[in-house]
């Protein structure tokens, strides 16, 4: 892949003949490009959530970066997003709190393995960046971008949008609670808006 370039408001990859830019959008949002990101980095930890479980993504670079450096979390890449099901359930198990932060292209991936949660009454929380939604250059984004939602709720996960940069700390705070302490399953879908379309840029 090369040499990359995280600061959370762009994460720039280099292939050979062009650049994968993707900036934050600041349409609707009135913080600073890492606002946000730190501020439900901060609802995560006052969560209690001590294991980050992840599959790379530019839209979550800044929870990333933060999740490493902060000595009272553990970040764990993941090879799939189902693996970050299972990593929940470990945790909870062992008494800690996860979180699966995963882009909405592997939703799918996680269909089967949402049975785990909802038959043995374990808490789950993740946190979704929406593709295939405003701004879109991929169309292969698209159809799994507009079904993400749909799919989760069908399989009993209790599902919270965040379109506006204000609302997402609060949102996830709230996700958090409802799904430690009344053991369910939550997403929180972060919109494309919010993170910010991908552009190619020769």
């Amino acid at each position: 892949m090369g040499d990359s370039h995280l600061d959370g408001r762009w994460s720039v990859l280099p292939t050979p003949d062009l650049w994968i830019v993707s900036g934050v959008a600041k349409h609707g949002a009135s913080m600073e490009p890492n606002g946000w990101q730190d501020a439900v980095f901060e609802a995560l930890r006052r969560a209690r959530i001590r294991q980050v479980g992840y599959v790379p993504d530019a839209g979550h670079a800044r929870l990333i970066a933060r999740a490493h450096a902060e000595a009272d979390m553990r970040a764990v890449v993941l090879t799939t997003e189902e693996e970050g099901v299972a990593l929940a359930a470990g945790a909870w198990l062992g008494g800690d709190r996860a979180v699966l932060l995963m882009q909405s292209s592997g939703v799918g991936n996680c269909v089967n393995m949402l049975s785990l949660p909802l038959n043995c009454r374990m808490p789950f929380l993740a946190l979704v960046t929406m593709r295939g939604e405003w701004g879109e250059f991929n169309p292969w984004q698209v159809p799994m971008g507009n079904a993400a939602g749909p799919v989760l709720a069908a399989m009993g996960v209790l599902v919270r949008r965040v379109e506006r940069a204000e609302d997402a700390a609060e949102t996830v705070e709230g996700a958090a609670a409802l799904a430690f302490d009344s053991a369910v399953p939550v997403a929180v879908l972060l919109a494309q808006r919010l993170i910010g379309a991908k552009v190619w840029v020769r």
